[in-house]
């Protein structure tokens, strides 16, 4: 499975195994030995994915300007994912009532069922705004998602603003373009502002420390030599 689709679901299904195996084992009793027993896990290389400067932002933001609903609508989506740092299916999810532009907040309902609420700038407020009024005037006002596809009465899945994120991306020249470079890119500069950890892990929805080392590690060395420019270690002697 490593050499024809990828360490990672290689290890999606290790993971998936060692789970029915130990069901059989413990709680059926159908087995006397876990065959996985022995079957060490594939090992994950890290990938190193590049960060959004803001520039790029502004670029892919530039294929949104008009009034259209879709315009509208896809500017309100990646100021999110860009002002909160939130994972695809977190944006893609979202309900009606989980917006909140009186404190401009949102709430996010992460993995392993834990719901946070997270803030949103005044730029991003702005752009929701316009968004919901656009969409008060759709056949499909009445339903409960936040987004709502450009035709017909059905939300938009957050497989479909995966597309339409590739679709900006092209139109801006970035390829590749998906919602967890933003992700990347908000841990990136938390961190090039010296914020805290334990915050930047309650924002983004982490509960282990790993996570935080392995966002935005793509720029570790470019933060390095910002610090040390900073603090200036030997400038003095």
């Amino acid at each position: 499975m490593i050499e024809t689709r990828s360490a990672s679901t290689a290890l999606n299904k290790h993971k998936a195994l060692q789970q029915f195996f130990k069901w059989l084992l413990l709680d059926e009793g159908e087995i006397d030995r876990s065959p996985m027993e022995r079957v060490r896990q594939p090992k994950l290389p890290q990938k190193l994915v590049p960060v959004i400067r803001g520039d790029e932002t502004t670029k892919v933001l530039g294929t949104c300007r008009g009034r259209e609903f879709a315009q509208l609508r896809d500017e309100a989506i990646i100021r999110l994912y860009c002002n909160t740092g939130a994972r695809l299916s977190e944006v893609g999810n979202l309900l009606l009532d989980d917006i909140d532009l009186t404190t401009e907040s949102v709430r996010f309902h992460g993995k392993g069922s834990k719901d946070r609420r997270v803030r949103f700038g005044p730029r991003t407020a702005r752009a929701v705004s316009r968004y919901l009024r656009a969409r008060a005037k759709r056949k499909a006002a009445d339903l409960p998602d936040l987004w709502l596809a450009e035709r017909g009465i059905r939300p938009l899945a957050p497989n479909g603003i995966k597309i339409m994120l590739k679709r900006r991306g092209l139109a801006a020249g970035l390829v590749k373009l998906h919602a967890h470079r933003w992700r990347h890119t908000f841990a990136h500069e938390w961190k090039r502002a010296g914020g805290d950890t334990g915050d930047l892990m309650l924002l983004l929805g982490w509960t282990s420390q790993e996570m935080p080392r392995r966002y935005g590690a793509s720029t570790a060395a470019e933060r390095a030599q910002e610090t040390h420019q900073r603090i200036g270690v030997g400038d003095h002697v």
